[in-house]
């Protein structure tokens, strides 16, 4: 079995309402577990050595939900880039977010805009946090924008192939993931990182988020080092 330490490593953060739900408390309680749960997960990453690390919290679809459950949400993350950037940024942590941002309030925006200039120039661990994020979104994005280049005749487009297209999308100076992992003990992508994992080893863990801890993180890459990975050929 290999002992190699992956890269990159994403994480669909799933299942805090079902967490709430089973003790009785508001989803709201869940989400807020959850966020401490994005805590312990950054911190044991960050203790393990993996460089790059990139959490689902909010997809383009969940603005469908209630929209007291959103505020709830929308609160939680103002909090978040309130009160644990000064501390990602002395760890010596770089926080993106990708996401149609649009959507946003502004203050959310500039919140954002403030976190990422400020850690931009770490490199201990490249935090990445989707929100406003959906895969098919971000790939017809990519699309569009090779087909106006085309269009305009800055590019020709027999020079499109795999790299010229991930490098139009929100990920292209990030490696691709070679763990996935989702929570909750659902087995979907949830239109999650779609183009970019191909090739991830897939792992699902049965716990709710709120309930995920470095001692999972550390299975799931047990669970990746198990694995022979091929992409494509003959081991």
């Amino acid at each position: 079995m290999s002992t190699a330490l992956p890269t990159h490593v994403a994480i669909v953060m799933d299942g805090n309402g079902r967490w709430a739900r089973a003790r009785g408390l508001p989803r709201a309680a869940g989400h807020r577990q959850g966020a401490e749960a994005l805590r312990r997960c950054i911190v044991g990453a960050g203790e393990l050595g993996i460089r790059y690390l990139t959490l689902f919290g909010f997809s383009s679809e969940n603005w469908n939900r209630p929209f007291g459950e959103v505020q709830d949400l929308m609160g939680l993350l103002r909090h978040y880039l309130r009160s644990e950037i000064a501390d990602l940024h002395g760890k010596g942590a770089r926080l993106r977010v990708i996401g149609d941002r649009t959507r946003f309030d502004p203050d959310i925006v500039a919140l954002i805009d403030n976190a990422e200039e400020l850690t931009r120039g770490n490199d201990l661990l490249n935090l990445t946090l989707a929100i406003s994020y959906g895969a098919r979104d971000e790939i017809v994005a990519a699309a569009r924008a090779l087909a106006a280049d085309a269009a305009a005749g800055r590019i020709d487009p027999k020079s499109i192939d795999a790299h010229a297209f991930q490098a139009r999308l929100f990920t292209a100076d990030l490696p691709d993931p070679d763990v996935f992992i989702r929570t909750s003990g659902e087995k979907r992508l949830s239109n999650f990182l779609l183009w970019q994992s191909a090739y991830a080893e897939l792992v699902f863990v049965d716990k709710y988020w709120p309930d995920f801890g470095k001692a999972d993180l550390e299975d799931a890459v047990r669970e990746f080092n198990r694995r022979e990975r091929r992409f494509g050929a003959v081991g």
